[in-house]
């Protein structure tokens, strides 16, 4: 990685993030009173001395850093109320944790005046070392673990209980009945874990050393040192060193300029416009921060250029259209381009409603039966010959009628010589008896059922009186005047079927011609 530690810049010159967002390598000062330049109490130097490698606080047993003066059994049981993903193991991502929080809860800008790059004059670094005695002697320490509380007490942070033989860290700068439970030992502002039991105490609360500082100097945002200058700039909801509060891009000093936000970066106005601001699809030069920057579909235009692109009247505040990736008003766009009415010849124009129809396509007026005139609308319509009508229309022009009383045939009509009837109307001629699916005869093209028939207009049987219908094919026999069924047509003597015989008649008889020789020899004796 590299940073840009000559000028105001915390972030990596390569991907523009912050340093804490990189790999952090291991650190160096294993030893927290040494990365504050602080010396431990005679009571924890003695803790500290006694401690030799084999215990639990050596890298031989796991752990980038331990509470000193513990056991093994206490290490554990310190460290099993803590979340499992801070845990400083080595090698694993609590490690990376503690190492990051070192960092951030630990600025070394803050602990020692070798690493402040910007404190510009005598009376700056004068109230630097003010601050950093002030804070060393009152406020900042470290925590201490107590392995067996030797009363019950009551944890500062949950207010929950402290039993008894229970593990509880303390902190002498807020006095000695003051405890916590290992996870419950963090931050009041940023609310992590004090990072090696690290801790200022101000106000009855205790803070990470970052967190303490900013209560009593602003920090500035760029090179993330405390500003002991007399004057310093606020913008963005944060504080900076005057000549700090850059252009992210080329880094030129924003204080009292004009300067752009980009996705929470300020940038100067040159910057902003090589890098954001979107080129005119009228005249093709970049629309600054000082012109309005008209937007439709991915395109945009100054105001002045967002104009019809065939009649050139400005289209700021008025409808338009677009065709073909250019835009044209209302008035061009319509004659050019809008689709018409294939009733009325005239334009679809905006807001107007549009029937459509087999590819075909009307104005709601212009959409109208094709014998009445009258709009269809959303009634319903009925297509005929690449017309339309209305219900009443086309009944009225191509609904098949009835032959008897004109009126429509909706359903189950009955034909008879080409002719529609409702089945109702399809009648006996004499007695007005319906003739649909009934056997029936006709007499000059009148329907006659098969009684009114015979009865009316049949030949009658000299046998048996009975009408000759000849409906269903049945056959008859006639002989001058007279007429008889097929089964009739018998000898009047002796019952013998005559169809197709020869035969005698004998006044009304029909006799065969063995009975009418009996006849006849009997009349002669």
């Amino acid at each position: 990685m590299a940073v840009r530690s000559d000028v105001a810049i915390k972030v990596c010159v390569h991907c523009k993030c912050d340093r804490s967002e990189h790999e952090i390598g291991p650190n160096q000062v294993l030893s927290v009173y040494e990365r504050l330049g602080i010396k431990p109490t005679d009571e924890m130097a003695a803790v500290m001395k006694t401690s030799s490698r084999d215990t639990p606080g050596s890298v031989s047993h796991g752990y980038a850093w331990v509470p000193p003066g513990l056991t093994r059994v206490k290490v554990e049981e310190f460290f099993s109320q803590y979340p499992n993903h801070v845990i400083p193991r080595l090698n694993s991502l609590g490690e990376k944790y503690r190492e990051k929080q070192l960092m951030i809860q630990l600025p070394r800008q803050d602990l020692s005046i070798a690493y402040c790059k910007h404190l510009r004059t005598p009376v700056e670094r004068r109230i630097y070392e003010e601050f950093v005695n002030a804070r060393n002697e009152i406020s900042l320490d470290i925590g201490f673990v107590c392995p067996s509380l030797p009363k019950s007490a009551e944890c500062k942070k949950c207010r929950g209980v402290l039993e008894k033989g229970d593990i509880a860290v303390t902190a002498s700068k807020m006095g000695e009945d003051a405890v916590w439970h290992p996870a419950c030992f963090i931050c009041a502002t940023c609310e992590q874990l004090l990072v090696d039991l690290t801790y200022c105490a101000r106000e009855d609360k205790i803070f990470c050393e970052r967190h303490y500082a900013e209560l009593h100097k602003p920090r500035c945002s760029a090179c993330d040192e405390l500003i002991f200058a007399g004057e310093y700039t606020k913008a963005m909801n944060k504080d900076w060193h005057s000549d700090h509060f850059c252009c992210w891009n080329c880094d030129t000093t924003l204080t009292g300029q004009r300067y752009i936000l980009r996705d929470d970066h300020p940038f100067c106005i040159k910057c902003y416009e090589d890098v954001f601001a979107n080129t005119c699809d009228e005249c093709t030069k970049p629309i600054g921060i000082d012109s309005k920057d008209l937007s439709y579909k991915d395109k945009h235009w100054h105001e002045d250029c967002f104009l019809c692109n065939m009649c050139k009247i400005s289209l700021v505040d008025k409808p338009f259209g677009s065709k073909n990736d250019r835009i044209f008003c209302s008035n061009c766009y319509d004659n050019a381009f809008a689709t018409r009415c294939d009733g009325c010849n005239e334009i679809f124009r905006a807001g107007m409603k549009k029937m459509e129809y087999k590819g075909k396509q009307w104005h709601d007026k212009c959409f109208c039966c094709a014998t009445c005139k009258v709009p269809i609308g959303t009634k319903s319509f009925i297509p005929k010959n690449e017309e339309v009508y209305c219900a009443n229309c086309y009944e009225d022009k191509f609904a098949t009628r009835c032959t008897k009383c004109k009126k429509v045939i909706s359903t189950g009509g009955v034909t008879y010589k080409n002719e529609p009837w409702h089945r109702e109307c399809f009648c006996c001629t004499n007695c007005s008896s319906s003739l649909a699916g009934q056997r029936f005869t006709s007499k000059d093209d009148k329907p006659y059922c098969a009684n009114c028939y015979g009865d009316l207009f049949a030949k009658r049987c000299n046998a048996c009186v009975k009408p000759i219908t000849g409906i269903g094919g049945a056959k008859f026999i006639s002989f001058e005047d007279r007429h008889w069924h097929n089964d009739c047509f018998i000898c009047a003597q002796c019952t013998t079927s005559l169809v197709g015989k020869g035969f005698i008649t004998d006044g009304a008889d029909i006799l065969c011609p063995e009975c009418a020789k009996a006849r006849l020899m009997a009349a002669h004796s």
